[in-house]
């Protein structure tokens, strides 16, 4: 059982990582952050609008599925959005530099660090 701080911390370590942040998908506020590159606080509240459009989607649809992660790629970085089981309404956040991060490892550490993190 890891700490946000922890958990942030690990995300960190990840080659090109710049920031991550634990969010209130209910109220768009941080639980947690680390790291610099972006503004965590309007990109938390942007997020979680779109975490809450996808599940729009997916119910009209019919879609008895669950979001494993969202990933947006802009020219330069990769935000990575992960919905955690275990809590529902709350997601972590990371972004990378394109240039510098591997997004298949990635991927994999916010779901280790989502299996480890107990909120």
């Amino acid at each position: 059982m890891t700490t946000i701080k922890q958990s942030l911390e690990e995300i960190l370590s990840l080659d090109g990582a710049l920031c991550a942040a634990v969010v209130d998908s209910s109220s768009g506020m941080i639980m947690g952050q680390i790291g610099s590159g972006v503004d965590l606080e309007v990109a938390a509240a942007g997020n979680t609008e779109v975490v809450r459009a996808k599940l729009k989607t997916m119910r009209s649809l019919g879609l008895n599925d669950v979001i494993e992660d969202i990933l947006i790629t802009l020219g330069k970085q990769y935000h990575l959005i992960r919905p955690m089981a275990r809590n529902e309404g709350v997601f972590i956040y990371a972004v990378l530099e394109k240039t510098k991060s591997n997004l298949a490892l990635a991927r994999r550490k916010v779901l280790e660090v989502e299996k480890d993190l107990f909120i």
